[in-house]
């Protein structure tokens, strides 16, 4: 199994677990990958500070791999179709991770991390790696270090990597951000055109991937058509300065019933003539290029808040603060402006 294992177990990453991504026998590369893993995970300075250090060792031994990000909301079936297409990919003979974000709680923090559970089969093959991870309040549907997970699975020799998110509305487009695919999914009904034709995570979809239509032939394939003339307007009426698709890929619409089996060969067609296009055109190449700088000043706007909260000036005032802004007492704009006012301050 690959759970997270506890930061009490970890040690400073050494050559062995460099040597054991890329080169150790299957327990041995799966260990190193969750201990790796777990490593950029934590919060701790001195183990971020290694977490960057074996990243960068491992960085010229990733970008191989095709990137898929599978989106959609909570029941429609993402991890019932991620498991088909897994096993479906590994009898092809390509090796398949699967990072899955699991929802924290707001009340607990906890999570279930319990994706494993509806992916019985593929968990149980070798040339599959599954590693859930809690979102642990994070925005977009992803966890705040998927992308560095990414990478070790690249590292580790997997060639396709997928993403499965929380469970999306329209804002939470996070993995789009960090794939070379965005794939939504849908069910059969899902709403009436108006729905289908809303802004946010259904202009920024590659494919969009009808699953149960076996429960309604009839309704599946009016979602369909709905879609399918959703996705030609958004076109036709985008930003062309913002467009995310080339003009020589138009999002399709594919029905599919992930529970038997059935739409995964087109669905993977599809993808493949995607990744063919988005290749020959460099649309591909310019795709994580931009994303690797997004990244950058994410990690720089995270940086910069976590040093904000810890300046000494910033924590002397917080507290008392907070209570005035509580009360009423002081506009929540008027104590912002006297904390960051604060951090500027230079500590004694």
């Amino acid at each position: 199994m690959n759970a997270p294992l506890p930061l009490a177990d970890l040690k400073p990453p050494s050559s062995t677990w460099f040597d054991g991504i890329l080169h150790g026998t299957q327990p041995v590369q799966r260990r190193a990958m969750a201990k790796a893993i777990t490593l950029l995970e934590s919060t701790r300075t001195d183990h971020r500070a290694q977490g960057d250090e074996l990243l960068t060792a491992l960085l010229p031994y990733t970008g191989k791999a095709f990137r898929l990000g599978i989106s959609g909301v909570p029941g429609v079936g993402k991890s019932t179709f991620i498991e088909a297409l897994g096993l479906f990919l590994i009898n092809r003979g390509h090796r398949v991770a699967v990072l899955t974000i699991d929802p924290s709680s707001t009340v607990s923090g906890g999570s279930i991390l319990g994706d494993k559970t509806r992916m019985e089969q593929l968990s149980m093959r070798e040339e599959a790696y599954i590693r859930p991870s809690p979102s642990s309040g994070t925005l977009g549907g992803v966890a705040e270090k998927t992308r560095e997970a990414m990478l070790v699975c690249e590292a580790a020799g997997y060639d396709v990597v997928m993403v499965e998110t929380v469970g999306v509305g329209q804002s939470e487009i996070a993995v789009a951000g960090m794939t070379d695919m965005f794939v939504l999914l849908q069910l059969p009904n899902a709403g009436d055109d108006l729905q289908a034709i809303k802004k946010g995570v259904m202009e920024i979809a590659d494919l969009v991937a009808i699953n149960k239509a076996d429960i309604d032939k009839n309704a599946a394939t009016r979602a369909q058509a709905q879609i399918t003339s959703s996705l030609r307007l958004l076109g036709m009426h985008g930003n062309p300065d913002h467009a995310t698709h080339g003009a020589l890929w138009q999002p399709r619409v594919v029905q599919i019933s992930a529970l038997l089996g059935q739409g995964v060969d087109g669905f993977w067609d599809a993808v493949t003539q995607f990744r063919t296009q988005q290749t020959d055109n460099g649309r591909l190449a310019l795709r994580r290029e931009k994303q690797s700088l997004a990244w950058m000043w994410e990690r720089i706007d995270a940086g910069l808040k976590q040093a904000f909260r810890q300046h000494p000036q910033v924590r002397g005032l917080l507290p008392a603060l907070q209570a005035d802004v509580a009360a009423g007492r002081i506009a929540a704009s008027t104590a912002a402006r006297t904390l960051l006012a604060a951090s500027h301050t230079d500590t004694p």
